[in-house]
């Protein structure tokens, strides 16, 4: 799956994370979740398929995923237990924007 598209929903093959592509890159990317490439929303999971043990970082509902470029971002819609990746490169939770000061 080339999730290239804002907008795209994404589930996990091996665990119950779903994610929708809010920005991503211009070039193809391996997007994967608990250590098996991520299927399309409508998509049923294999059954039998568990997390790699290596990948077990867990995504948090609501919370954006970015890779280290800042050019994918990704939105949790519901979690699981598998770390989100490209490639084997881990995203991060990004975070909060400082707000400007008051003085």
């Amino acid at each position: 799956m080339d999730p290239r598209k804002p907008g795209t929903r994404l589930r996990s093959a091996v665990c119950d994370t779903e994610v929708m592509v809010i920005a991503a890159p211009a070039v193809a990317i391996e997007l994967r979740c608990g250590g098996a490439p991520m299927i399309d929303i409508a998509e049923s999971p294999p059954p039998g398929a568990s997390c790699h043990p290596d990948a077990k970082g867990g995504t948090a509902l609501g919370k954006r995923y970015v890779d280290e470029a800042g050019d994918l971002e990704l939105l949790c819609t519901k979690p699981g237990e598998g770390s989100l990746t490209i490639a084997k490169t881990p995203l991060t939770v990004k975070g909060a924007k400082p707000l400007p000061s008051s003085d």
